[in-house]
């Protein structure tokens, strides 16, 4: 009896495991895949562009036929929309809120090392190389003419403060890397010696590194050696004039990409050495270069034939930490600071009676500093203002001379809308102008 109990029980199990196996095959296997909702296909929509509504070709074509209507070039109240002063140099506050022509070859000649975005962008979209002339600009540049040739007394009764190193700071797209170009262009059209660095990030970024074991900074020959290159641009004429006054040996550096010299720690300045030729040792040796520059920034504190200006833009990205890593384990790095790099602790200081501007530049991405930088005066900073209401609508009457409105679609009304909502920003501004309707 148990052992028919037994056999009966085998049966019932043996025919449980095949029913479930059928199941279980069934759905693993079955012919008909689960249907899916079947996605609506979608077409991107399209932002519209400024090219949709304009020819670019056509524009050009009209822009060259509007040249022979003068009457084309009014501003707001019937005023000269275009400045008639020659040069940067004889622009007064009667120019204020007008456009300033800036000739291409000009241009180039005058800022070799190339020029900011900003500037570039506005020349690009306008399709003209002319900048509006801001109270601001005319500030600066007034309080680095005093610098050099004092008045012998203030229309107002009081001194005006002069400050010989400013930090130009502001909101984001105020200007601030225009007006340091305008500066530029000015200082050399009056005959200074200025070392003018458009690209500040770059000393920071990018190129070959290492750690110098006498100083214990980190040099960077390939950023050094381009320097070099742009500072000559420019200022070859006045260094082939001006003689070395330090002729201490330069320290030789680990070269990009060729190591160290073997046997030679540094190379000689003779007595006599031009300038000129102190920045084309440091081109061609490229052991040299980092040395060079830093013994360029001394060189260019005791200059005295003629005014010196140091000006650098993006000067923020001095003041945090750079792109490069030492290696502290094999699984960890640590960033090095911006004044640990030896460029930049040669120049970054504004602790000193040298002429030096630097302008914040918020493209960057760098963030918000604190007030008080170490290395810089208190009242160094200078802050810069977005368009005022009278700018604004100079600037949109000089896009509406340049075709970038419509000028049916101008009206007192519409440019003051774009004014509010882009808060006085001029690149949001030019960039929202074109949809007037």
């Amino acid at each position: 009896m148990l052992r028919c109990l037994t056999k009966t029980a085998a049966t019932h199990n043996h025919q449980w495991r095949s029913n479930l196996t059928t199941t279980i095959s069934s759905l693993n296997y079955s012919s008909k895949s689960p249907t899916k909702p079947t996605p609506t296909s979608k077409t991107p929509a399209i932002a519209p562009t400024a090219d949709i509504f304009f020819d670019e070709q056509e524009r050009l074509r009209n822009l060259t036929a509007d040249e022979k209507n003068p009457s084309l070039n009014i501003g707001p109240n019937g005023r000269p929309l275009f400045t008639s002063a020659a040069s940067l140099s004889k622009l007064t506050n009667n120019d204020t809120c007008t456009y300033f022509h800036l000739a291409k070859e000009t241009l180039n000649d005058a800022l070799p090392e190339g020029l900011p975005v900003s500037m570039s962008k506005e020349f690009q979209d306008s399709m003209r190389t002319a900048l509006l002339v801001r109270q601001s600009f005319l500030d600066l540049r007034d309080n680095f003419k005093r610098v050099v040739d004092p008045p012998m007394w203030s229309p107002h009764g009081k001194g005006v403060k002069v400050r010989k190193q400013v930090v130009l700071d502001g909101p984001v797209s105020c200007g601030k890397s225009i007006a340091l170009a305008m500066l530029v262009q000015w200082a050399r059209e009056e005959g200074w010696l200025v070392f003018y660095v458009p690209r500040g990030k770059e000393w920071t970024h990018g190129g070959f590194f290492y750690k110098h074991p006498q100083t214990g900074l980190w040099d960077t020959p390939v950023q050094a050696e381009n320097v070099l290159k742009d500072f000559l641009k420019y200022n070859e004429s006045y260094l082939k004039q001006l003689p070395c006054q330090i002729f201490d040996p330069i320290p030789l550096g680990e070269g990009a990409g060729v190591g160290w010299l073997k046997d030679v720690d540094s190379v000689a300045v003779p007595e006599g050495t031009m300038l000129y030729e102190l920045v084309k040792t440091g081109i061609e040796q490229t052991h040299a270069a980092v040395g060079v520059v830093v013994r360029l920034r001394k060189e260019l504190s005791l200059v005295k034939d003629m005014p010196v200006l140091i000006a650098i833009d993006q000067y923020n990205n001095w003041f945090t930490f750079s792109e490069y890593e030492e290696p502290v384990t094999i699984r960890s790095c640590r960033p090095i600071h911006a004044r640990e790099l030896t460029m930049v602790n040669a120049f970054r200081s504004m602790i000193h009676d040298d002429m030096m501007v630097g302008a914040f530049s918020h493209s960057t991405a760098v963030g918000k500093l604190r007030k008080d930088l170490p290395d810089v005066p208190v009242d160094a900073r200078a802050m810069f203002p977005r368009y005022s209401l009278e700018e604004a609508d100079t600037v949109c009457h000089y896009y509406l001379r340049q075709r970038l409105i419509r000028r049916e679609a101008f009206t007192e009304e519409n440019w003051k809308k774009i004014y509010f909502l882009c808060n006085g920003n001029g690149t949001e501004m030019r960039g929202l102008v074109p949809f007037m309707r």
